[in-house]
């Protein structure tokens, strides 16, 4: 058993979320770092990465949502546990991984993109703190990028598909990589435990969501400056220098919120970029934010599921509601509620919500290729279901592995088949 003290302290280090929004590009939809929806010799797909299986399912980008095939994102999980193993600081990371953002599971795959020519996944590893290439015809590993400090998070695609951000959520630093070599083109810092991160301004600039402690219980609202420096970071995607911090603390004490967690959790631009929609911590709903005004300016509040817990420190890595994405158009907003075990259409003029959708610990939304859905991942019923944007209905579901949480749009040949189906 480790001291108490080194245990607590290396949990201050490891521990952040495993989930979060899609909201990648204006609109909420994955930006096309795939090779172009029209690349010839390609097709659109969906990434699913189940977290806790180590896997990531491939499945039709719309319509059935069909399952293609199965990508295997650890193929060397044995070599990696042989060196967390000989190491008793990165095991110690690796326990207290499992056992707080895990809970109880090894995190195996975070994030995923697609090389532009179809030929790899990208991958971000939480348990092993790196970030891989994966060739979606072999299965092989193309290379490796171990971040720093002891746990990668999520990811962002630069708009060409061709440099992709990964958080590595304990040095609190984003390293952007090469996505066809792995090589660092550079890095930034930012606030305490860095987690969503988004292209925006054609790609010029990325932003940074970092969301501080999650794993610990000091959850009353008097007691959230205990949670760290939680702080958006806006840099320059070339020079990675800074070119503004906004922090939602003093926006929301403006606002009137006073009592709530700063903490910005999934966020989806408008198509235009002028309004940023983001969630926070504990918070069933979210809020309006005027870019160039840099201000909130629209809060909404929605239901929650009488059945769900009150208790704060019972809701997962400080979330109520989590997963956000917009359609193409701009008028709909799709929400996860987490903790509620729902999800729901919004329209964005009025905030008035449609159906609730009953899901089973949603984790993530994003929009289908055709932009006529969103997409959740279910990750207490390993499923994934499209909601239609028009009707807030759902229309679809199907299976995946096990504790799915991200969903990305990809590209992979148009004759391609999983590895495994070589075998």
């Amino acid at each position: 058993m480790l001291p108490f003290a080194v245990a607590t302290a290396l949990l201050a280090l490891t521990a952040t979320t495993g989930v979060a929004a899609a909201a990648p590009g204006p609109g909420g939809k994955d930006a096309p770092g795939s090779g172009g929806k029209d690349a010839p010799g390609l097709q659109e797909v969906m990434f699913v990465g189940n977290n806790w299986d180590g896997t990531a399912d491939v499945i039709k980008s719309k319509g059935s949502f069909e399952k293609l095939g199965r990508i295997n994102v650890v193929p060397d999980k044995e070599e990696r546990l042989r060196e967390i193993y000989a190491n008793p600081i990165k095991l110690a990371a690796f326990l207290i991984i499992r056992n707080g953002p895990g809970e109880g599971h090894d995190q195996l795959v975070d994030d995923m993109y697609s090389t532009p020519d179809g030929s790899a996944m990208v991958v971000s590893r939480p348990s092993f703190a790196d970030v891989v290439s994966i060739d979606v015809g072999t299965g092989e590993l193309n290379w490796r990028f171990p971040v720093s400090g002891f746990r990668s998070d999520h990811m962002a695609v630069s708009p060409d598909g061709r440099r992709v951000a990964v958080s590595a959520s304990t040095s609190n630093t984003v390293h952007v990589l090469d996505i066809e070599t792995g090589k660092e083109a550079g890095n930034f810092k930012t606030g305490d435990k860095p987690h969503e991160n988004v292209f925006a301004n054609g790609g010029k600039h990325l932003w940074n969501m970092s969301i501080g402690d999650v794993q610990t219980d000091t959850d009353d609202p008097w007691l959230d400056w205990t949670k760290g420096d939680r702080k958006i970071t806006v840099v320059d995607a070339e020079t990675f220098e800074e070119v503004k911090v906004i922090d939602m603390r003093e926006r929301l004490d403006a606002f009137g919120r006073k009592d709530f967690s700063d903490a910005v959790r999934p966020v989806a631009f408008t198509p235009d970029e002028s309004k940023l929609y983001f969630q926070v911590s504990f918070f069933n709903g979210f809020f309006e934010y005027d870019v160039a005004a840099d201000k909130i300016t629209r809060e909404k509040v929605l239901p929650k599921n009488p059945d769900t817990s009150e208790d704060r420190t019972t809701w997962v890595n400080d979330s109520r509601h989590h997963g956000m994405s917009m359609s193409p158009e701009g008028d709909k907003l799709c929400i996860a509620g987490t903790m509620d075990d729902y999800a729901t259409v919004v329209d964005r003029e009025t905030l008035e919500e449609g159906p609730v959708v009953t899901a089973s610990k949603p984790y993530w939304a994003t929009v289908s290729g055709d932009g006529k859905s969103c997409v959740i991942s279910e990750a207490g019923s390993d499923q994934v279901s499209a909601i239609d944007f028009a009707t807030g209905e759902k229309t679809v579901s199907v299976p995946v592995g096990d504790h799915p949480q991200r969903v990305r749009i990809a590209h992979v040949p148009e004759d391609w088949t999983s590895p495994a189906a070589r075998d």
